[in-house]
């Protein structure tokens, strides 16, 4: 083995690690006896250079061993988790989580907070009055075992390796290599203890990785690291150009998942939703076909059993149940509209610049630490296909600014494309990758 600086000038010139050198590197620098100048400039040699597949998994294994792995033996059951690369919209674990335990699984879903343009699971939960997300390791367990499904956040014991790395990576720019993403991923999922994992991997420039062929890249990398912890992986590559439902905020996309438990929502999340639990029940082995798996997730839906489910989820974190009835979350003070600049159909719909908009208006965080406004965001009213006319509406802004929200409404109107043809349709979910 050789020093740091010779192991960033190793990787500079497209050398290939073993996984001693790259335990000696990240423990090191957990430790601090690697500085953050010396990790910066191996992190950007990896950049761009790469990593293998033996040394992906070698950093996948030493982020895992940096911290505590949640030992859910004591949970009956199978236990399975849920993750989405993130997009505008995506609310799907708010309806995955409870479909799934409704349906026998144990859903232990450690989540995160809105990063960039898109969303975060916990910040939306947080929009339901006394809701916690921030739950010890016991609790975690105990409630996980009681009523077979949580929501929380990621304790300080697992994985702290890639926390301090992936503070290191915002700030250096490196976020979106394609190996370090996959070995920040995994490396959370395999600490979280599920034995099954189903990843949505985002396709669009909605997501984090615009490409159908780097979604891929992405996707059978991390199959291969859950498959290589002994976790049967599945990743599900779903259409994140236009977002995820109409709802974009967080006390908005809770009433939106509310409304899909209850058997209405938006097609496209009911859609995404029941092929993802479908892929769990499959995964898991409680169905022989994907299709039977839906079929099960359906009848839970229409049941009732899964609504109930996340009530009961609410309750055991400490939500105001009630809240979740019409009225019952914050509402934003204004409603500013935005109009269409012309008729015609709808062609494309820039999920970006919606989730942009939205953590503008205080959806979301511009800088690490920022408090969000649960009442604030955006509801889209016209999405691809739909045909409109000049000045009709295409999405209200849903603000406690109103001066801060008609300026942020001309702006956002060049989202959307109309034209006079209609689009040619695309399938929410492009593949499934085992």
């Amino acid at each position: 083995m050789t020093g740091v600086a010779g192991l960033i000038a190793h990787k500079q010139r497209g050398g290939r690690h073993g996984p001693e050198e790259i335990a000696f590197l990240v423990e090191g620098y957990l430790r601090g006896t690697v500085p953050d100048y010396q990790m910066a400039a191996w992190l950007m040699a990896v950049y761009f250079r790469g990593l293998d597949a033996e040394e992906t998994w070698a950093l996948t294994r030493v982020l895992v061993q940096s911290g505590e792995v949640l030992n859910l033996d004591a949970v009956p059951g199978i236990k399975v988790d849920k993750h989405s690369t993130g997009g505008v919209g995506d609310k799907t674990t708010l309806v995955v989580a409870p479909l799934a335990a409704a349906l026998g699984l144990k859903m232990v879903k450690l989540a995160g907070r809105s990063l960039g343009h898109t969303g975060g699971t916990l910040d939306k939960l947080e929009a339901i009055p006394g809701l916690r997300v921030e739950l010890s390791r016991e609790e975690i367990i105990a409630q996980a075992a009681r009523t077979g499904v949580v929501v929380a956040g990621h304790t300080a014991e697992l994985v702290p390796a890639d926390r301090k790395l992936y503070a290191l990576r915002d700030v250096t720019s490196t976020t979106d290599c394609l190996p370090l993403i996959a070995a920040s991923i995994m490396s959370k999922k395999i600490a979280g203890g599920a034995q099954v994992i189903v990843l949505d991997v985002k396709v669009g420039e909605g997501g984090f990785l615009p490409g159908l062929e780097e979604a891929r890249r992405l996707a059978q990398t991390m199959v291969e690291l859950g498959r290589r912890a002994e976790r049967p992986t599945v990743a599900v590559l779903s259409r994140m150009d236009q977002p995820l439902g109409r709802a974009v905020g967080n006390a908005l996309e809770v009433r939106e998942a509310a409304a899909v438990l209850q058997g209405g929502g938006p097609p496209d999340v009911r859609e995404l939703s029941l092929a993802l639990t479908a892929q769990l029940l499959l995964l898991a082995g409680q169905v022989r076909t994907a299709e039977e798996g839906r079929a099960l997730a359906e009848r839970a839906l229409a049941e009732g059993r899964a609504w109930e489910k996340f009530r009961e989820l609410v309750a055991a974190q400490g939500g105001r149940v009630e809240a979740l009835e019409p009225g019952g979350l914050a509402e934003a003070r204004y409603q500013v509209p935005v109009r269409a600049l012309r008729g015609g159909y709808v062609r494309r719909v820039a999920a970006r610049p919606i989730g942009e908009t939205a953590r503008a208006l205080g959806a979301g965080r511009q800088v690490l630490g920022q408090p969000v406004d649960p009442a604030v965001g955006i509801t889209v009213e016209a999405k691809v296909g739909d045909r409109v006319g000049e000045g009709e509406v295409l999405a209200r802004l849903h603000a406690q600014d109103r001066g801060l929200a008609e300026s942020l409404a001309r702006r956002l109107a060049g989202a959307w494309e109309i034209g006079e043809e209609p689009p040619k349709e695309e399938p929410l979910v492009y593949e499934t990758r085992p």
